[in-house]
């Protein structure tokens, strides 16, 4: 794919730009927006972050050490809340708002406006999930999945998170519309379809799955609002209501979300790979196919996260396979990244480094979720540390480990900056081994019956507790070390990027300058 560019103004710095407060407040224009996102996002991560090592600090030896039993559960439950819809998501976001137009070649997001008004959506509603820990129960301890009866006996902190969940599913709707509207309505001319960079089609198919599933959370939480408040029963027995309903409406939104949260990853390190192998992305046509299989079959697959409640076995052997199924799409996927790689001319900057760390871990946490897809195994280790080991290798080492790719490889674009290429590395080596440090014994309590979400546990499961803690504080001082050492330096300084810094890079947001101007694309360019 080349590009021309018109040459008037086609980065006009005609127009004069907001400034100050006001330039964030009323932001409108795709960049400011995006990095609005990508700050919150940061934050949330940074919060969650702390959430995570004090629940590994409680859990280094057996024994009630540094929380109480409850507020041990409120903080299992917040920072799950906190990383989903706080932390990646918005990530995410942030990504598609600096790199959609700057991709397929348009001036700015369809509904520039609207834009704004999803992203401010987001800080109240983050505001109330942390300020329900100081609501006089706490915040809600019910898990983030928030399953009742649990939830319907929590206190207002389980309201205020309802109100949350709100909150931010209709900041995730508006900007899924905004997104499609951008791709398939502002496209520069000669752009197709199918010579979208895979990272717009990756995203494209995520807005989709949004706009789909986030109503059906809506739904799920505004039952069980009702149930608290207003004296329906639709999850009481008592009251001819059926707790196990809730589940099925839930992970019918929670199942489609991990993919919510993984195929925007896909699209990240399917730009970075072929970069830095200098060719061409292999089967592209196959991956945009495999990128929307994934998200169709993502909608029959939801009761694998229910194989314990007791389901008829012949819906246990239809989930089992249709689990199954959704591993052919991502295994090719996966092959593609690597034959791209296969003979090409390779080098490691961090971008590739963490493209290439992704696939590893991610695949591992794949295996372990055919694992898991097989009913019987699952039975065993349901509600065990095998599932949050199986979890945190594919939401941590997939999704964050494609977020940092990401930033490495588009961060020169965005500041006018390169940043240190030893301090990415180091931070990208340490975050790796401590990773797995953390992680990978979670595997071994899982199967040795160590239950998740118990703030207490016997003793033989001491030795890997103390080692997955060990991990987790080193993977924390990482992250703290990527913010003030990699991200802080180069917004303020650092060699001056070209216009394209990869060798191998291609795509529309490589003919801007770097940084990219407040305008592009006044007029668009030609792609041929």
């Amino acid at each position: 794919m080349s590009a021309t560019i018109p040459v008037d103004h086609a980065h006009g710095h005609a127009h004069e730009h907001p400034h100050g407060l006001r330039r964030w407040t009323f932001a409108t224009n795709h960049k400011d927006i995006g990095t609005l996102y990508l700050w919150f996002s940061l934050t949330m991560f940074m919060i969650g972050g702390v959430l995570a090592l004090v629940i590994r600090a409680e859990l280094f030896q057996p024994g009630v050490q540094i929380v109480s039993p409850e507020r041990y559960n409120q903080m299992v439950t917040m920072h799950g809340l906190m990383m989903i819809f706080g932390a990646i998501m918005p990530a995410f976001v942030g990504f598609a708002n600096w790199m959609i137009p700057l991709m397929v070649g348009a001036s700015d997001m369809a509904f520039a406006r609207m834009n704004n008004f999803s992203f401010w959506l987001l800080p109240p509603a983050a505001l109330l999930l942390a300020g329900s820990f100081f609501t006089p129960g706490g915040a809600t301890a019910a898990g983030w999945t928030m399953y009742p009866p649990l939830s319907t006996q929590m206190g207002v902190g389980m309201d205020m998170a309802i109100f949350a969940i709100h909150i931010m599913g209709i900041s995730s709707i508006l900007g899924a519309i905004n997104i499609i509207v951008t791709i398939l309505n502002m496209r520069a001319p000669g752009m197709t379809l199918m010579k979208m960079p895979m990272f717009c089609w990756t995203w494209l198919i995520t807005a989709y799955l949004l706009i789909a599933v986030m109503p059906v959370l809506a739904g799920a939480v505004t039952m069980m609002l009702t149930d608290r408040h207003f004296g329906t029963t639709f999850f009481n027995a008592a009251g001819g209501g059926d707790p196990v309903m809730y589940q099925h409406v839930f992970w019918f939104f929670g199942h489609p979300e991990v993919y919510i949260m993984i195929l925007p990853a896909f699209g990240i390190i399917s730009q970075v790979i072929p970069a830095f192998s200098r060719k061409p992305l292999f089967g592209y046509a196959s991956m945009v196919y495999a990128t929307a299989s994934i998200a169709i079959l993502s909608f029959i697959v939801w009761a694998h996260h229910m194989f314990a409640t007791g389901m008829p076995v012949t819906g246990q052997l239809f989930f089992m396979y249709a689990t199954m199924l959704i591993a052919v799409p991502t295994g090719v996927k996966v092959f593609n990244w690597i034959a791209t790689m296969w003979r090409g001319s390779m080098s490691f900057e961090t971008p590739m480094l963490w493209a290439v760390g992704f696939i590893w871990v991610f695949t591992i946490g794949g295996f372990s979720g055919l694992i898991l897809a097989v009913a019987p195994i699952d039975i065993q280790v349901t509600d065990t540390y095998y599932v949050i080991a199986h979890f945190h290798y594919v939401l941590v080492a997939g999704s964050l480990f494609a977020l940092f790719a990401g930033f490495y490889y588009w961060v020169p674009k965005w500041t006018g900056h390169m940043y240190n290429e030893w301090r990415g590395k180091f931070h990208f080596w340490n975050s790796l081994v401590w990773f797995n440090v953390a992680f990978f014994p979670m595997h071994f309590l899982g199967l040795a019956g160590m239950p998740r979400r118990y703030v207490d546990y016997p003793a033989q499961f001491t030795d890997f507790n103390m080692v997955a803690t060990v991990g987790a504080f080193g993977f924390g001082l990482s992250q703290v070390y990527f913010l003030f050492f990699v991200v802080l330096p180069t917004i303020r300084g650092g060699a001056a990027a070209p216009a394209k810094p990869w060798e191998g890079a291609e795509g529309l947001e490589w003919t801007v300058p770097s940084p990219a101007p407040f305008h592009t694309f006044e007029n668009p360019p030609l792609v041929k």
